[in-house]
C-alpha cells in the first residue's frame, strides 16, 4: 500500500532581515519623517535626523543602556557615525519631541490593533475583545510638587500616572494617558461605542455602578469585584444547592455572606446609583440596574471573592467568571515590564518635557518589543505555549538591543566599521574643557 506524502507544516527558513523590514512597517522611514515636520520636531533634516533618533532613543533609554541625555547622545554618534555639538542635541529634548513621541506611540497602537496575535477560548469566543484598564504610579524630583502633587503623600513628594487599557486579542496597550498622580481613576476611563461586544476587566479603583450601567447601555459587558462598602439586594437566584440551603432571595448580600455555606453564589442583584439628569429640571436623580453577583470561595484565603458582572451564566459559569477577572495580572505584568525592562520609573530630571518624552519613549520600547515577540511567536509554531513567557522575553530584549539597533541601521543604510567606531571613541573621549589645567601634566604627560 503506497503511503501518502504528509502535509509540510514547518515554517520555512525565514528572512535573515525579517525583523528590520517588519519594523520599518510598523515605523516607516517616510512617516517618521513626515510626523518629525509635522510636530514641527525636525524642519530640515541635517546631523538629526528623524529616523535615526526614533530607533536611537527606543533602543537606547527605553532598555536602559543610556540613563540621561548625554548617555543616549553618545549612543546617537555612536550608531549613526556622527558629531553632534551639545547644543544641537539637548535642544531637540522639547514640547515637540514630546508631541512626535506621542503621535508615534498613537501610531504603533493603531498599527498593532490590526492584528490579532491571541485568540479568545471558545468560551468568550462571542465577544470581539478582553480589555483591562489600570494605572501606574511613577515617583518625580520633589521639587516638582506643586505641578504634580502626590496622593496621600505625608511628605513633599511629585508624581504622575500612566494610565493604560490594553487588549487581550492584540497583545498591545489599546490607549495610553499621562496624568498628574491626584487624578481620580474614574476620570481616566472613559465608556463609548468602542466597549460594544468587549469585556472590560475593572479594578476597584473604577468601581462605580453608573460606569457599570454605562458600558451596558454601549453594548458591552464588564467583570469587576464588588466594592466592601457596597450592599446590593438579592432579586433573584441563578444557581440551586441541596439540602438546608439558607433562602438568599429579597436579602441584601451583608446578610448572606457570613451565613453562607455553599462554595458558589451565582444571583441576580439590584443596585441604585445617583444618574445625571440633563432635562434641566434637576441635576441628578437615583436610578437602579441589575446585574449578575458571583461569590466563590477561595481555598487559600479561606474566604469569598465577590464579583459583579453583566455576563450571564450560560456564557460563564460562577467560577469561570472568577477565573477570567484573575486575568487582570496581565496588566501588572506590563507594568513591570515597562519599570524593570524599559526604565519606566527611570526619570531622574526635573525637567518636565524630558519627563514626558521619557515616558512616551519606554512605552514605544514596549510596543517595537511586542512586535518582535509576535515574530518569535510565528516562527516558533511548537513553543508558542506559556513557554515564551513575557518577562522573559524582555529580558532579552533588552540584552540584545544594541545589537538590534546596529541591524535596524544598516538595513537603513548606515554602516559600522571599525573605523568609525574608532573615530567616536576619539571624539568621546576627549574631555570638553579644554582650558581646564590638571596638575599631572606639569610632571608628566
Amino acid at each position: 500500500m503506497k503511503k501518502t506524502k504528509e502535509p509540510n507544516t514547518e515554517i520555512p527558513p525565514y528572512d535573515p532581515e525579517i525583523i528590520e523590514k517588519d519594523l520599518f512597517t510598523l515605523f516607516p522611514p517616510e512617516w517618521l519623517k513626515q510626523a518629525a515636520k509635522e510636530t514641527g520636531l525636525i524642519e530640515r533634516e541635517r546631523k538629526v535626523t528623524a529616523v535615526e533618533m526614533f530607533w536611537v532613543l527606543v533602543n537606547s533609554y527605553g532598555v536602559r543602556l543610556a540613563r540621561n541625555l548625554a548617555f543616549i547622545k553618545r549612543n546617537y554618534e555612536k550608531f549613526s557615525n556622527k558629531k553632534l555639538s551639545d547644543s544641537s542635541w539637548y535642544e531637540r529634548f522639547t514640547p515637540e519631541l514630546v508631541a512626535f513621541l506621542k503621535l508615534c506611540v498613537t501610531h504603533g497602537i493603531e498599527q498593532l490593533a490590526k492584528e490579532q496575535t491571541k485568540v479568545l477560548n471558545k468560551k468568550i469566543a462571542k465577544f470581539q475583545d478582553v480589555m483591562i484598564q489600570d494605572s501606574t504610579i511613577i515617583r518625580l524630583h520633589k521639587s516638582l510638587a506643586k505641578k504634580f502633587p502626590a496622593a496621600r503623600s505625608r511628605t513633599v513628594a511629585a508624581g504622575v500616572k500612566v494610565s493604560l487599557l490594553i487588549s487581550a486579542v492584540a497583545n498591545s496597550p489599546k490607549s495610553i494617558s499621562i496624568y498628574p498622580e491626584r487624578t481620580n481613576e474614574l476620570k481616566t476611563l472613559r465608556i463609548g461605542p468602542w466597549i460594544k461586544d468587549r469585556i472590560l476587566l475593572i479594578d476597584l479603583g473604577f468601581y462605580k455602578h453608573l460606569l457599570f450601567a454605562k458600558i451596558k447601555d454601549n453594548g458591552g459587558y464588564f467583570v469587576s469585584r464588588l466594592k466592601g462598602s457596597a450592599d446590593p439586594l438579592i432579586v433573584d437566584v441563578h444557581n440551586t444547592c441541596r439540602g438546608n440551603s439558607i433562602d438568599v432571595k429579597g436579602k441584601y448580600i451583608s446578610e448572606v455572606l457570613p451565613k453562607l455555606k455553599r462554595q458558589v453564589l451565582d444571583v441576580e442583584v439590584e443596585v441604585s446609583f445617583k444618574k445625571p439628569n440633563y432635562n434641566g429640571k434637576s441635576r441628578t436623580r437615583m436610578d437602579t440596574e441589575h446585574f449578575r453577583l458571583v461569590a466563590v470561595f477561595n481555598e487559600d484565603e479561606e474566604k469569598y471573592h465577590v464579583y459583579l458582572t453583566n455576563i450571564t451564566k450560560d456564557v460563564l459559569e460562577a467560577e469561570d467568571v472568577a477565573k477570567l477577572y484573575g486575568a487582570r495580572w496581565d496588566i501588572e505584568l506590563i507594568f513591570k515590564e515597562l519599570k524593570s525592562r524599559y526604565a519606566l520609573d527611570v526619570v531622574n530630571t526635573k525637567n518636565t518635557q524630558i519627563i514626558e518624552a521619557f515616558i512616551w519613549i519606554s512605552i514605544l520600547t514596549l510596543l517595537v518589543s511586542r512586535r518582535i515577540y509576535s515574530l518569535v511567536r510565528k516562527y516558533n509554531p511548537k513553543d508558542v505555549g506559556s513557554r515564551f513567557t513575557q518577562l522573559r522575553w524582555s529580558t532579552i530584549f533588552a540584552e540584545n538591543a544594541d545589537k538590534q539597533l546596529t541591524l535596524i541601521l544598516r538595513y537603513y543604510g548606515i554602516e559600522r566599521t571599525i573605523l568609525t567606531v574608532m573615530n567616536v571613541y576619539s571624539s568621546q573621549a576627549l574631555d570638553p574643557h579644554v582650558n581646564r589645567h590638571r596638575f599631572r601634566d606639569d610632571w608628566w604627560a
